[in-house]
């Protein structure tokens, strides 16, 4: 029983009933006044008419269109009016303004290292493009990689963290979509708060929605009094709002500026198998360490910006470093949820549509939009061999449903894809010919490439891409392969599901 009234008034039951309460009081607003007035419901018709129109010219994907001009069309009455609700607050207009002065800001001083970007265009001229779009989006860098250590799961990245704060002399940050009390927060907040303690600039950053369930909404406080410096990202309120869909997904540890950690890897048990809630969990992540490192330094002092309303400045945190020891290039790269550019999108397609021999891919979710089942599909059909591991295990079960609805078309391209059977992988991660890979939080699916914060590493020519392919090949050991007759043999009834859910796969 007081399990039960723990969960009925927890903040998220709360919340939830709230926002439903707000959607029922609209809707019933609407068909109140429509019945009684035809001038109103003609008015509302038109409303969302006009909405479609608007939303079709619109520079986004079409996908995402759809998914949204299909509830309009179906309900008129509402459709149109609900979507100039969430999507024409000025609230959200203002933050991403604001987010791009920001960018500009913090990023103006630091530009590309010019014998770098010439030794990437000549050693590596197709991804000379890459380079540059990112460093035009997001004013960030590459970097000559000094030294860079793959984690093929998430213990290894824990017991390395917990090394690397303890070395912290000026600072460390750290941003993560969710922070659960656990064996695994403890033993990182005992670090915290020691250097705290000492002098240490220490700032923890996590995401309102991503951890409403493990913290009090006081929690922040309680990390003030250990003289953590701490920020909820968008915390989850009950007022409909657009912004709510922006998640601060990101994974990343600063340390001095010279040591950076990013990945799938959230600081929580189930990530380092302590409580294995889906069976063995899989997670990848990198420490990267030299000048490549600031990047992620800069990444995080943006958002702490947006949230804490502090001027950023990153010449602040900018130590001196020495020469790179390792060989091969870094790049950090963010990716915001703003229409007109999706740097996580074009990463992956970039990758995909330049390989000559291969593509691995590891992805929890394989939600794809209608350029990347293309991109993977024609890359196949190429000779490209296409292996994307998946988890059998999942921690929503209709992701695994709109999951399914691509498989099949993809096998019959010739996309090999794989299910991890131990439990389940949350890695995201690219590799491609031996010259190139992607770590970072980036999953494939809309929410990831189109709503959320998000970072990555890129790297080129570098060890990381090797251990990135060599993890790939031993994971593929524990997973089975998806088969066309498979695909055929699911029930008529399931594969309408698939359907449906697929439609509306943008919005979840």
């Amino acid at each position: 029983m007081r399990k039960l009234l723990k969960i009925l008034f927890s903040q998220i039951v709360i919340i939830s009933l709230l926002l439903i309460l707000q959607i029922a009081l609209i809707v019933y607003s609407v068909l109140r006044l429509s019945q009684y007035f035809i001038y109103f419901d003609l008015f509302l018709k038109l409303i969302s008419l006009i909405v479609v129109i608007f939303i079709m010219n619109r520079h986004s994907n079409p996908i995402y269109k759809l998914a949204w001009v299909v509830p309009i069309v179906s309900f008129p009455l509402l459709g149109g009016f609900f979507y100039l609700f969430i999507m024409g607050q000025r609230q959200t207009k203002n933050f991403f303004k604001r987010l791009s002065t920001i960018e500009k800001e913090t990023t103006k001083d630091f530009v590309q290292d010019s014998n770098v970007f010439n030794e990437i265009a000549q050693n590596h001229p197709e991804r000379k493009s890459t380079i540059t779009y990112i460093n035009k989006v997001s004013g960030l860098n590459a970097y000559r990689l000094d030294e860079a250590q793959y984690f093929s799961v998430g213990e290894e990245k824990w017991k390395a963290l917990l090394c690397e704060l303890e070395k912290a002399e000026k600072y460390i940050f750290l941003e993560y979509f969710i922070i659960k009390d656990g064996t695994m927060w403890k033993s990182i907040l005992e670090i915290l708060k020691r250097k705290a303690k000492e002098g240490i600039d220490v700032r923890v950053m996590y995401d309102g929605m991503g951890s409403m369930e493990n913290f009090p909404i006081s929690y922040p406080k309680t990390l003030e009094s250990y003289g953590i410096k701490c920020r909820v990202f968008s915390p989850f309120t009950p007022f409909l709002s657009a912004l709510q869909n922006n998640r601060d997904h990101r994974k990343i540890a600063v340390i001095d500026g010279k040591t950076a950690f990013t990945g799938g890897i959230n600081l929580s048990d189930e990530y380092v198998n302590i409580d294995y809630k889906h069976g063995h969990w899989k997670d990848m992540s990198v420490m990267i360490k030299g000048e490549g490192a600031f990047s992620f330094a800069i990444m995080f002092l943006q958002l702490w910006s947006m949230v804490s309303g502090e001027k950023p400045n990153p010449a602040l945190y900018r130590p001196e470093y020495s020469a790179p020891q390792g060989t091969g290039y870094v790049m950090g790269y963010a990716d915001i949820p703003l229409d007109k550019y999706q740097t996580g999108e074009f990463v992956y397609l970039d990758i995909i549509n330049k390989a000559k021999k291969y593509v691995y891919i590891t992805t929890p979710y394989l939600i794809l939009d209608h350029e990347m089942v293309v991109a993977l599909t024609n890359a196949a059909l190429s000779g490209i061999d296409v292996k994307i591991i998946c988890p059998l295990a999942v921690d929503h079960w209709y992701a695994r449903a709109v999951a399914y609805s691509y498989y099949k078309e993809l096998i019959e391209s010739g996309v090999k894809i794989y299910e991890y059977t131990p439990g389940f992988i949350h890695g995201k991660t690219f590799c491609s010919d031996g010259e190139i890979c992607v770590v970072g939080s980036i999953n494939l699916d809309y929410r990831s490439l189109y709503l959320h914060f998000e970072c990555a590493s890129l790297f080129i020519d570098s060890p990381v891409v090797q251990s990135v392919y060599s993890d790939f090949k031993e994971t593929l050991k524990k997973c089975r392969l998806i088969t066309k007759e498979e695909c055929d043999s699911i029930p008529p009834h399931k594969k309408i599901l698939y359907a449906i859910l697929r439609l509306f796969a943008p919005l979840m």
